[in-house]
Order: structure tokens, then C-alpha cells, then sequence
């Protein structure tokens, strides 16, 4: 009997044409392809599989590839199948439309290689080893297509939100100017009620657009300068008293609390923690918030009553699109479900972490931030 690497190398033609047959019926993706466009890396993707198919292998290295463990060269080049993937995340091709033809390319080698000759001793070797090689492929594809469809989905969306910014800002002063001239009448109210909706969705956009810059590994952007933290702190808990009527917030500073930090980033952070709990704390219960220079570091916590965080939830606060099982409807309606997410990348944009204990009806988040 004919060893499958032989056979594949002897009817490379016939797999590639029923490859080819196969591609152009995935629609609308294949519509305007040509040849070599639906053949794309098969070619190289099968002769990586005879390479690999002919290379000795112990049965050590071969539990080791079944599970997925095999070593990883430093510095490796793209697969064919990861450079399949990619084309085929840019020609508009679906995952399942990826991994169907994977699916019919296992197919058809292993039927064509039946029809050719009976099953040989090693048949089962050979079939065995063959599988392992192709499911090696669709993984690298797989990886590799939704890398590349998350990247171009953060495109997206960083560019909506970068775009949205023009015609908000204009609404927003169109709002300021007609609130400026009808000063004590009844259309002022409802123009400062406009003005709140369009600096919310503000906040909402600026939120979308950290999102993004962390999802493509930018990281956010910050710029530090020499601050005394407990005067950043103070002016933006003024600002959230009068945003969190229902809210007590209490706030301590203690020791030393200058150093380098982007004092606009760190209101950022605090804002999210203070409106985080006044939305899941106990309703118009008190808001601790403390900040302590302590050594070479500072300590800004703050601290809430309310239904205590069961703990297989707490390692995934910090995830973006993520929201407390605790939360009304109508809060959760005004929110992306980022804000824990952005103090997250905040604290590690500054060199620093972020904490959450909850135990007896009380939450506790700790942001740690170095002086330097």
C-alpha cells in the first residue's frame, strides 16, 4: 500500500482541485475569487503535513502534539495555515466557512486515499498522524483569523468613536451658547438636561476609545507630572458630590501624597471607582474614599456597603464588557460595561495595580501607584 505522504505528494492536483471546487461554493466570500485566490496556501499547507508525516516521531512527541504542546521555534516565521487564515479574514470569509474547509480537505484526502489502495499495516499510523497535522492547522488558522477579526473590529470602532467626537462637540456647544442666552427660563432646563446626556455619551466615547488603544496593544496614554495627589482627589470629589446627589462620599488624605502621575487620568480612576460603587453599593449609603502615601508608593482606596462579590467573581471585574450581577436595568442601559476595565490599564499604564476585597457587606478597591 501506498503511504499517505506519497500519495498526497503523487495526487496533489486532484486534492488541490477538489479544494478549489470546494472554496469557490463558499459564498459571497468566493464569488469574485479566481484560482489561485480559492487555492490560496493548500499547496503549502499539504506539504507541510507530508514533511511532517514523513519526520520520525517518538510516541512522547506524539502525546505531546495530540495535546497541542508542541514547541513553539523562537522567532518562526507565519505558517501557511496562519498566513491562510489571514487572507481569508481579509476576503471576508466566516470562521465556519474557515474551518469547513479544513473539514472537507480531511475528507477528501482520506477518501481519495481509500479509493486508490486497500488499508496497509501502517494505515492506521499514518491516518493517526494525518489528523494530528491537519487539527494542528485549523488550530494555528483559528488563532490567527479571530486575532485578525478582533483587530479590524477595534479599527472599527476606534474610528467610529474618533468620528462621533465632531458632531458631539458641536452639540455640545450649540447647548452651552443656548443655555448662556435663556438664563432663568424654562428652555434652560431642558438645554442643561441636554447638555448632561451629551457630556454622558462623552464619557461614553472616551471609554470606547481606551477600550480600543488596550484591545490593539497600544496601551492608554498618559503624561505624568508633578502632582500632590490629595488636591487631584479633592477637586474631582467635589465634582462627583454634585454629579452623586444620593451619594455620601467621605474622603481622607493621609501622608505623603506628591509625586508623578496624570492627574487627569487619576480623577479618571477615581471617578469610575466612586461611580462604580454608588451604582452597586447599598442605595444612598456612604462612600469611603482614602489616600495614603506610603513609602515609595501612594494608596488610593475606596470603599463601599453593599451585597458582598461572591469570589469566583472577582478575578474578572477587571475584564472589559463585563457588569455586576447587582446592577439596576437602567444603570446598566448607560453603561459599556468598561469602567473597571480602564482603571485596570490606568494603574498598570502608571506602573501600578489594582486590588478588589469584599467580605461582610463591604467592597474595597485599592489602586497602588508608584512616585516615580
Amino acid at each position: 500500500m501506498m503511504r499517505l505522504a506519497d500519495f498526497i505528494d503523487a495526487h496533489m492536483p486532484e486534492i488541490l482541485a477538489d479544494w478549489e471546487t470546494f472554496a469557490s461554493s463558499l459564498l459571497p466570500a468566493a464569488a469574485q475569487m479566481d484560482a489561485v485566490a480559492l487555492r490560496d496556501h493548500a499547496e503549502q499547507m499539504l506539504q507541510a503535513m507530508v514533511r511532517d508525516l514523513r519526520t520520525p516521531q517518538s510516541r512522547v512527541e506524539q502525546w505531546a502534539k495530540s495535546k497541542g504542546r508542541e514547541p513553539v521555534l523562537p522567532g518562526a516565521t507565519e505558517t501557511a495555515a496562519q498566513t491562510h487564515a489571514l487572507l481569508r479574514a481579509s476576503g471576508g470569509f466566516t470562521i465556519r466557512q474557515l474551518v469547513a474547509e479544513y473539514r472537507a480537505l480531511r475528507a477528501s484526502v482520506l477518501r481519495l486515499w481509500a479509493d486508490a489502495a486497500p488499508y496497509g499495516p501502517e494505515a492506521m499510523e499514518d491516518a493517526g498522524r494525518f489528523n494530528e497535522a491537519m487539527d494542528q492547522a485549523i488550530a494555528e488558522s483559528v488563532d490567527y483569523f479571530t486575532s485578525e477579526v478582533d483587530r479590524w473590529r477595534a479599527i472599527f470602532l476606534g474610528v467610529l468613536g474618533h468620528d462621533l467626537r465632531g458632531p458631539l462637540n458641536a452639540v455640545l456647544l450649540t447647548s452651552q451658547i443656548i443655555s448662556a442666552s435663556s438664563a432663568g427660563t424654562p428652555m434652560c432646563q431642558q438645554t442643561e438636561k441636554l447638555m448632561r446626556s451629551g457630556e454622558r455619551m462623552k464619557e461614553l466615547l472616551d471609554d470606547l476609545l481606551d477600550y480600543n488603544r488596550s484591545s490593539l496593544h497600544i496601551g492608554l496614554r498618559v503624561t505624568p507630572q508633578p502632582v500632590d495627589l490629595a488636591t487631584v482627589c479633592q477637586e474631582e470629589i467635589e465634582l462627583l458630590r454634585t454629579a452623586l446627589p444620593a451619594s455620601t462620599i467621605e474622603f481622607v488624605a493621609e501622608g505623603r501624597t506628591k509625586g508623578n502621575w496624570d492627574p487627569s487620568r487619576i480623577k479618571q480612576v477615581l471617578s469610575n471607582l466612586v461611580t462604580n460603587a454608588a451604582k452597586y453599593g447599598e442605595p444612598g449609603g456612604a462612600i469611603s474614599v482614602a489616600l495614603r502615601g506610603v513609602d515609595d508608593q501612594v494608596q488610593l482606596s475606596v470603599e463601599n456597603a453593599g451585597p458582598t462579590i461572591p469570589k469566583e467573581l472577582l478575578g474578572s471585574l477587571f475584564e472589559p464588557l463585563r457588569r455586576h450581577a447587582g446592577a439596576d436595568s437602567q444603570s446598566e442601559g448607560e453603561s459599556l460595561g468598561l469602567g473597571l476595565f480602564i482603571v485596570h490599564q490606568l494603574a498598570l499604564a502608571h506602573g501600578g495595580s489594582v486590588s478588589v476585597e469584599s467580605a461582610d457587606g463591604r467592597t474595597r478597591f485599592t489602586v497602588s501607584l508608584p512616585k516615580r
